[in-house]
């Protein structure tokens, strides 16, 4: 079973009742496990928000220093996601996801013992690498080790997965509150307590029977399907990481306000991936909801860029900005899946690869102009997120499929295509 293929009963092994004690919701106690550190692991996405200007401000750092936080997490993030299915393949789902915990503990304690910027981006650098091979192992792993029917298990994924992207701001406001260090070392004893929990709840699960090739991602990319939708993804996340790495500096507010704004834009951004975006695309199209989500999303960034010297425009921006850009990752995200005649751990890789280079790029450009312009970031997010909307259509001849194949609720390609999205 490769991380991100289709999930059947037959191509895992769920756990045995004697080996992880089943709790009284129903589900083992190595479900509950993975689940836990599934809401940490994605708390890292919105953790460090609260703690940009701090950090800056604290190490005598500029904006686009301090984003480079956003650039070296993602960099590598997208880089690992190449391997991460030729790593799952090898030496099973247990051994990836603990050394993707581990890996998380190391650098992210380190991150919070560093004395300059330099070290920080090169420990999140690290932090990524980690993220990568455990995000990308976890859904299949709880899959297999549930009971009572996979959509049950898909259930309780998507709820850890949006907990995590909501309280990670919250979280990183509250023990930024303390000293910047704090969200560093909190996630540092979380995911510690996540890898004791999984080392003793977790049992081993078969490995698939045929390797994932390394060059197949880069293969996949020859169809024009898949193209299409990892350039649009590339430069919509442009416009994505702008908001989420750069407009702290310009709200100039303390470490408790930027966590809470961050985490109504987190909670909607949640509630939209799971519950919005299958109603809007079951009734409108996968493609014309992509097109309106991404559409809505640039006309928000344009409005922060006008009114940047307001700051109520600028949360008010913030926070709506959850409702597109949930929608529209998880709908693009499936239509990654069904975009190209490939298996779909292949498709997540290759589009992963291509559009964390936009989330990468985004962080520090934004930083520098905005050390010019306080404005211009916004703008330009606003015209690549534009730009996004024109890839679209210009590829939706190689898309017109994807409305023929729409996953049924609580499918895993449901939660695969949230999971990559986010």
């Amino acid at each position: 079973m490769q991380p991100g293929a289709p999930v059947s009963i037959s191509e895992l092994t769920r756990a045995d009742d004697t080996a992880a004690a089943a709790t009284p919701s129903g589900q083992p106690k190595a479900v509950w496990a993975v689940a836990f550190a599934s809401v940490i692991a994605f708390m890292g996405i919105g953790l460090v928000d609260p703690i940009l200007k701090p950090i800056g401000e604290q190490l005598n750092a500029s904006p686009s220093q301090v984003s480079l936080l956003f650039t070296s997490y993602m960099a590598v993030t997208g880089v690992a996601m190449l391997i991460t299915g030729v790593i799952s393949s090898r030496f099973g789902a247990k051994k990836t996801l603990l050394s993707g915990l581990a890996i998380i503990v190391v650098f992210a304690a380190l991150a919070g013992m560093s004395s300059t910027i330099g070290e920080i981006i090169g420990f999140r650098a690290g932090w990524g690498l980690g993220n990568a091979l455990f995000i990308a192992t976890a859904l299949a792993t709880i899959v297999g080790a549930a009971t009572g029917g996979v959509a049950k298990a898909i259930i309780l994924y998507e709820a850890a997965l949006g907990i995590g992207i909501a309280t990670g701001p919250l979280l990183g406001g509250l023990l930024g509150g303390i000293s910047w260090r704090g969200p560093f070392f909190g996630v540092s004893v979380l995911m510690a307590v996540a890898f004791i929990a999984i080392v003793v709840l977790l049992p081993e699960m078969p490995k698939p029977a045929r390797p994932t090739s390394i060059t197949a991602p880069f293969k996949a990319l020859r169809h024009r399907g898949l193209l299409t939708v990892s350039i649009t993804a590339l430069l919509y996340n442009f416009g994505f990481f702008t908001l989420l790495a750069y407009t702290p500096f310009p709200l100039d507010m303390g470490t408790y306000a930027i966590g809470f704004i961050f985490c109504g834009w987190g909670i909607l951004l949640a509630l939209a991936s799971v519950f919005l975006a299958p109603r809007l695309q079951a009734r409108f199209g996968t493609l014309p909801m992509m097109a309106l989500s991404l559409g809505l999303f640039a006309v928000d960034l344009a409005v922060m860029g006008m009114f940047t010297e307001h700051k109520i425009v600028l949360v008010v921006g913030v926070v709506i900005a959850g409702l597109f850009l949930g929608v529209n990752n998880t709908l693009i995200t499936e239509a990654v899946m069904i975009s190209a005649p490939v298996e779909r751990s292949t498709a997540s890789a290759a589009y992963s690869f291509v559009r964390f280079a936009g989330g990468a790029a985004a962080p520090w450009v934004a930083g520098k102009l905005g050390e010019h312009s306080v404005s211009l970031p916004f703008w330009l997010g606003a015209a690549f997120t534009a730009a996004a909307v024109g890839a679209l259509f210009a590829g939706r001849k190689a898309l017109a499929h994807l409305d023929e194949h729409d996953p049924a609720p609580h499918s895993v390609e449901e939660a695969q295509a949230i999971t990559v999205g986010d």
